[in-house]
């Protein structure tokens, strides 16, 4: 049977800084080979939650462990237990990306040679092999975020933090980043992803914890967190604008009274039979001889997800190009 201890548990968790209170009793847990994502406006606490995870801070209150580690009782317990990527690459701009792996490895109490051949091992498995023997601060943005997750992988964690790892990063960049934390929960590695970027959770994280103001305000899945906000809308776009209006009429038979949304080129309502809704509004379109662009169901996003949750006083996040 696999183990399902959490890699990861909170409890009641609370931290100020003077009179400002940075989290109110923050409470989560993660298991093995878990990916989670922690969003949040700006301010609502995430990376004080990352830093008290990884022993960087003291909690005021509250209960938290890392694979198995008390982070008051057991700080070096669980320093040997994680790997932390920070938004910045803690590297050596004077060394090569192989001279700042063999450096870690050395740092972490490996011997000499074996700590030049994990460099080597990590420099092939990150795709480096060209850049590795070129000073890090030559390298690009994307570079430099591969070789400190490299760097925090000398010795294999049992949970990963990665604090905003890909802001700033291009596409493609990113979806190497994405594909490492794919690798991660392959090995039974447990992570904890903060973000910038709302198609980052969206598409790696097997659960979603809110937080505003210090708070969690929702943990679950993507997927229950956006039929949380509403269900599944039938969209159907018309060739000629002009013909929204006949097009609201056939789907109204389709919708409770009051629920069709008619815009400029479209219209919409709710999908309360999901693909069924969109195969008789489909049918009532084409019998009426009337052209369509477009007919889709769509599902809320979670931009619209995190509006509702976090309510008028914050900002949304970016979502990734």
């Amino acid at each position: 049977m696999p183990d399902r201890t959490p890699s990861l548990f909170v409890e009641d968790v609370t931290k100020s800084f003077g009179p400002i209170p940075a989290l109110r009793g923050v409470s989560f847990a993660a298991a093995p080979g878990e990916v989670l994502a922690v969003l949040g406006p700006n301010g609502a606490g995430k990376t004080t939650v990352v830093n008290i995870l990884s022993t960087l801070l003291r909690p005021d209150s509250g209960w938290a462990v890392v694979a198995g580690h008390d982070v008051v009782a057991d700080a070096a317990g669980v320093r040997r237990s994680i790997m932390l990527t920070g938004q910045y690459a803690a590297l050596d701009d004077a060394l090569t990306g192989f001279e700042n792996l063999v450096l870690f490895a050395r740092l972490l109490g490996l011997p000499r040679r074996a700590a030049r051949a994990r460099a080597r091992e990590l420099i092939a498995e990150f795709d480096l092999d060209d850049a590795a023997d070129r000073a890090v601060g030559r390298y690009s943005g994307g570079m430099r975020r591969r070789i400190d997750i490299a760097c925090g992988l000398v010795v294999p964690p049992q949970v990963v933090f990665l604090d905003e790892p890909t802001t700033g990063l291009d596409p493609r960049s990113r979806q190497r980043v994405w594909d490492l934390v794919s690798g991660f929960k392959a090995r039974g590695i447990t992570t904890l992803l903060t973000t910038q970027y709302l198609e980052e959770a969206d598409h790696l994280a097997d659960r979603i914890v809110v937080v505003d103001r210090g708070v969690v305000v929702a943990d679950d899945t993507a997927a229950r967190l956006k039929d949380r906000v509403g269900g599944s809308v039938c969209e159907v776009v018309p060739v000629r604008p002009r013909d929204v209006p006949e097009i609201a009429d056939v789907v109204g038979i389709f919708a409770p009274a009051g629920t069709v949304e008619i815009g400029t080129d479209r219209v919409s309502i709710p999908a309360l039979d999901g693909a069924g809704t969109l195969a008789r509004v489909a049918a009532a379109i084409d019998a009426r001889h009337l052209r369509i662009a477009d007919i889709a169901l769509r599902r809320p996003s979670l931009d619209e997800v995190f509006l509702a949750l976090t309510g008028t006083g914050s900002a949304p996040l970016e979502v990734a190009a």
